[in-house]
């Protein structure tokens, strides 16, 4: 099994198309745990109608299952606590102009 360190890497390959920047660093992975029987992923999006909700899900979900095809796979999706900028580490940050 995968360890959080290991999952949180993998997380930085799935992209925002909107913003081009992974989601680890723009902030909307909250925590990772990991058990015996499952992966789970604590995690936000930057608005709760962002427009690719779905696709951001599933990259996120994929990416996982492709190295640890045996775990079970649960993306806990919060709006609490809001996103906002100030979640962007502050390379990225200082990056976007923001």
């Amino acid at each position: 099994m995968l360890t959080p360190e290991q999952i949180t890497t993998l997380l930085r390959n799935v992209i925002d198309p909107e913003i081009g920047v992974n989601i680890v660093d723009l902030g909307l992975v909250y925590g990772v745990e990991v058990s015996e029987s499952e992966i789970k992923i604590t995690m936000t999006l930057t608005t709760p109608g962002c427009p690719m909700h779905d696709s951001i899900i599933t990259w996120t979900e994929n990416i996982i299952k492709k190295y640890a095809p045996d775990g079970n796979v649960m993306i806990n999706l919060v709006w609490e606590p809001a996103w906002s900028p100030a979640r962007i580490v502050p390379s990225v940050r200082e990056e976007l102009g923001i």
